[in-house]
């Protein structure tokens, strides 16, 4: 008997494969970028990081129905891979010109003054963030950032929940005191 493979189920078959990046990994692209880029803190390389990861995934498709939470592997994959990235290329930790100009976009045309404040408030609580622990920083961008609820933030770093809140409130406690100092509206 000869068996052949027919175009329904070879379409099912690459479907099927095709699933867990298009609704899995392909919903999580922009938080993916913003953690890399809240590492690595250049546009251009927190792109080339992505894609990167997307071109790694693709090709190793294989070994997806393996990875038990595909999300929180997604997250520390980009993570080491910005970790690995920032290294390489040994980061200036001044802001850009083009830092600057993306600041601009954010203007609220209404209140030039209102957006001033705005624009100088976040500049201060990056700051703030950049003067904390590496693994600190980390929880607190992807809570406050990204939303990550803790037992997600403990499997993408693969780390206890105890850890993460206790990270998360010396974060919290850190930047509350060098905020402290200032008067924000």
């Amino acid at each position: 008997m000869h068996t052949s493979v027919t175009f329904f189920s070879l379409n099912r078959h690459l479907n099927v494969k095709q699933e867990p990046f298009q609704q899995i990994i392909l919903p999580m692209r922009e938080r993916l970028f913003r953690l890399a880029y809240g590492i690595v803190r250049d546009r251009e390389e927190a792109e080339d990081i992505l894609q990167d990861l997307l071109l790694k995934l693709w090709s190793r498709k294989e070994e997806w129905y393996s990875i038990e939470n595909l999300e929180a592997y997604c997250f520390r994959a980009i993570k080491n891979m910005a970790f690995d990235r920032l290294s390489s290329m040994a980061v200036r930790k001044t802001y850009t010109i083009e830092n600057e100009k993306e600041d601009l976009y954010f203007v609220d045309p209404h209140s030039p003054h209102r957006a001033m404040v705005i624009k100088e408030q976040q500049h201060l609580l990056a700051q703030c963030i950049e003067e904390l622990p590496e693994n600190q920083q980390l929880v607190f961008r992807l809570r406050e950032v990204e939303g990550m609820s803790y037992r997600e933030i403990a499997e993408s770093l693969s780390i206890s929940e105890d850890l993460v809140k206790v990270s998360l409130f010396r974060a919290r406690k850190k930047i509350k005191e060098l905020l402290a100092g200032y008067d924000i509206e």
